[in-house]
């Protein structure tokens, strides 16, 4: 768990492929926001369950953000809307490949969920068309950027050997992540170990010359 002045973030690794769900909880008023509902329902409860705990106000799962629409990210997504009425979000060019209904398409810009401090949505488009990544401007310490799988440590997100894909997503890295946030800003990807954007930052001409 991650304890930040107005919100905790907490995380689990689901499934076989390794899949990072996050789950963002408000201290002020217990609203919670989810990130990739990827699989295994139970261990999402758990982590539900230890948030409510946790809290000194009730909490009340209010969204569920789905990254992209990959099948690997969605595998729960359809019985937590279930079980709990949570709205769904989604960019906009990935929703209609969502089996489960997107409530909120995303664009750029600001994602307000009531009782929730705001997030800022990015695009990143490449590994999927409607690609986000959320930002979590943290007022007393570095930002939190949750990139899905359009950055991960020691590169960006699969574009399967698409040059045009990957183009469009190292592009959008470099402009819309590496040229406009700090070297300490934290990243949170879609699978395995996070990292920070200065650690990533010296390599990115070596990425764009590999092509992947």
């Amino acid at each position: 768990m991650i304890d930040l002045g107005e919100l905790t973030i907490r995380s689990r690794s689901v499934s076989e492929m390794d899949n990072n769900v996050y789950l963002l909880t408000a201290k002020r008023t217990g609203v919670q926001l989810l990130i990739d509902a990827a699989d295994d329902v139970e261990a999402i409860r758990d982590m539900l369950d230890e948030a409510a705990a946790d809290s000194d106000e009730q909490t009340r799962l209010a969204c569920i953000v789905t990254t992209h629409s990959h099948w690997d990210h969605v595998r729960a997504l359809a019985q937590l809307v279930r079980e709990t009425g949570a709205r769904t979000a989604a960019g906009t060019e990935d929703a209609t490949d969502i089996e489960v209904p997107t409530d909120l398409p995303l664009e750029a810009g600001p994602l307000d969920i009531d009782g929730v401090p705001t997030l800022e949505v990015i695009k990143l488009r490449g590994h999927t068309p409607g690609s986000v990544a959320l930002l979590y401007r943290d007022p007393s310490g570095p930002a939190h950027l949750f990139t899905g799988d359009s950055l991960f440590p020691g590169g960006v997100g699969n574009t399967s050997g698409d040059p045009d894909r990957f183009a469009s997503l190292i592009t959008d890295v470099t402009e819309r992540v590496f040229d406009v946030l700090p070297d300490d800003t934290i990243v949170h990807p879609g699978h395995g170990d996070g990292t920070t954007l200065g650690s990533e930052r010296p390599h990115l001409q070596e990425w764009r010359e590999r092509g992947w």
